[in-house]
């Protein structure tokens, strides 16, 4: 292949890859600064080196390659120092700004994607807890197969407020509810985690816990075998995450 051809397919398929590619717009709707995460899945890129910051008002996009996998959260009471080390109130990530692959600390509202599979699938999860609301808005896509095509998911509902007393955690300085545990995280039971003997969809069932965050937030996650409810599909979308 000669080198203005091959100059040609390169540029085609950068335009291709590009083209397809999808864009997370993340909104800062909260009254404070939050420091949003983000992890891949297996095998797949960090972006934006795992982590940003995001003033109250503030927008930020990021382009994800085809077929990227991952998950976003947003960290709230952060303070870093100018090398970017220190440490957050809720979903931490190992005291640094950029996470650089890892996850943040439960519990955290958790916003994940799986792209071009061939459909775009994503939720709002609570199985690892509550820490502020997110929503999940596709821009531009078409619908596809599946329950809920191309609609927006949210859990808006502050939680912190309405969180149990068995799984509230408290910033010690205030003794204010900054963010709500999971069951399984508070009580660590095979019951209440999906595991051993419960498994399975047909052994794991909603309890009074994950029952409080469903009807709260009616279209996210509230235990591991949430799924007709809260998994959604789309094609050709970007999206936008709002906190708050």
């Amino acid at each position: 292949m000669g080198f203005q051809h091959l100059h040609l397919f390169l540029l085609l398929s950068f335009s291709f890859s590009s083209a397809k590619a999808a864009v997370f717009t993340f909104k800062n709707n909260c009254r404070n600064t939050i420091w949003p995460g983000t992890q891949p899945g297996s095998g797949k890129p960090v972006l934006n080196n795992g982590g940003f910051m995001l003033k109250p008002g503030e927008s930020y996009s990021i382009n994800a390659p085809l077929g990227w996998s991952g998950r976003f959260w947003g960290r709230r009471g952060c303070s870093f120092d100018a090398s970017g080390k220190g440490t957050c109130l809720t979903g931490d990530c190992g005291g640094v700004m950029q996470c650089a692959g890892a996850g943040g600390a439960p519990p955290a509202t958790l916003v994940e994607f799986t792209l071009d599979s061939p459909m775009d699938f994503y939720d709002v999860s609570l199985v690892d807890g509550y820490n502020l609301p997110v929503s999940i808005i596709p821009v531009g896509g078409v619908s596809g197969s599946g329950s809920g095509t191309c609609q927006q998911t949210r859990c808006l509902k502050d939680l912190n407020r309405s969180c149990p007393p068995g799984l509230q955690v408290k910033n010690n300085s205030r003794n204010r509810v900054v963010a709500c545990k999971s069951a399984c995280m508070a009580f660590n039971t095979p019951e209440y985690c999906c595991t051993g003997a419960f498994g399975s969809p047909s052994t794991c069932k909603p309890t009074n816990y994950s029952q409080a965050f469903k009807a709260s937030c009616p279209t996210a996650y509230s235990y591991a075998y949430d799924d007709a409810t809260s998994t959604f599909t789309c094609k050709g979308a970007n999206y936008r995450i709002t906190f708050c």
